[in-house]
């Protein structure tokens, strides 16, 4: 991948193994600042190795990484000042206030006072919690939850964000107002990496995917590049007449056929140019048409096509 923005995460043939399991085999990653990065892959893939390397929870058994301008290896504690995490499941405190817990985490930041108290009312408005801040999380929904867990990850005011798996659980009302939140903290510059197994999440959110896969990464580029990897895309036409079906499969090359149900399916890349060839034979043919449909490969397709390949290889 190249970029003429500065990086704000860059890893070079990081691995990690623990004894004789090798879970990274040596992967590159290069997140541009100011977008988001999302990493998929099945459970077991090293996604969430990944992100402890990067956040500097877990030390890497090769390779170099920097995020944030800093050698993860070398400068941990600056790593550790320019990001903020959020893993599989709200790190809040259960005993606490929601306004309790965010002036916990300013604390920990070692804001002043008066800015603890600033940023603290200025979460709970941005992340609509004001009315729930004098209760304990263990009363909120696991949407308030999940927001309250970002507000505290934003306390220490991070330009880097790792979100692990985000909205794991969450209904999906709560998904999309996520959703917006991420966006949000992304137009006022903040860099986000996303691990989620949701594949339209990272179909939504995404600048740029990389699909990890028994500790590599065997695809990345954006969610659009990422689908044309993928063949099978069609055009599916349901006729108006039942004896026009079997002369409309043979003047488009169709894939498959139903005289019974009165549909043809036609292979193509869903190019403009396809599609107007194959409007142009419909038309000079005199093929009448009820149903036009056209199906691309999604995320879907891509993950299926892609990931699986290290277990069915052992």
């Amino acid at each position: 991948m190249t970029t003429t923005k500065t990086l704000a995460i860059e890893a070079a043939n990081l691995t990690k193994s623990y004894g004789e399991n090798e879970v990274l085999k040596g992967i590159d990653i290069a997140v541009p600042e100011g977008t988001i990065f999302s990493l998929l892959g099945p459970n077991g893939a090293g996604k969430t190795t990944t992100v402890n390397i990067l956040s500097t929870l877990i030390p890497a058994s090769g390779g170099q990484a920097r995020v944030g301008g800093f050698d993860v290896a070398g400068q941990a504690d600056s790593v550790r000042g320019a990001i903020g995490v959020t893993g599989q499941f709200a790190a809040v405190d259960g005993l606490l206030t929601g306004r309790e817990n965010l002036r916990l985490m300013g604390r920990l930041n070692h804001l002043p006072k008066q800015e603890i108290r600033r940023r603290t009312e200025d979460l709970l408005e941005r992340f609509d919690l004001v009315d729930a801040a004098k209760r304990p999380p263990a009363t909120y929904s696991g949407g308030m939850k999940r927001r309250l867990d970002i507000a505290m990850c934003l306390m220490g005011d991070p330009k880097i964000i790792f979100l692990d798996e985000p909205t794991t659980g969450l209904d999906p009302r709560s998904r999309r107002t996520m959703w917006q939140i991420i966006r949000d903290l992304v137009k006022a510059g903040t860099t986000i990496f996303l691990t989620t197994q949701y594949l339209e999440e990272a179909d939504e959110l995404a600048d740029r995917i990389a699909v990890l896969d028994g500790g590599r990464i065997v695809a990345e580029g954006t969610p659009e590049q990422l689908k044309r990897l993928i063949p099978g895309g069609h055009v599916g036409l349901r006729l108006h007449r039942a004896d026009q079906v079997e002369h409309a499969a043979r003047v488009l090359d169709a894939g498959s056929f139903d005289a019974d149900q009165l549909t043809v399916q036609v292979p193509t890349d869903a190019s403009v140019d396809s599609l107007r060839k194959i409007l142009d034979t419909l038309d000079r043919e005199g093929i009448e048409v009820d149903e036009f449909t056209v199906h691309t490969p999604d995320l879907d397709d891509v993950f299926l096509s892609l990931t699986g390949q290290a277990k069915a290889d052992a």
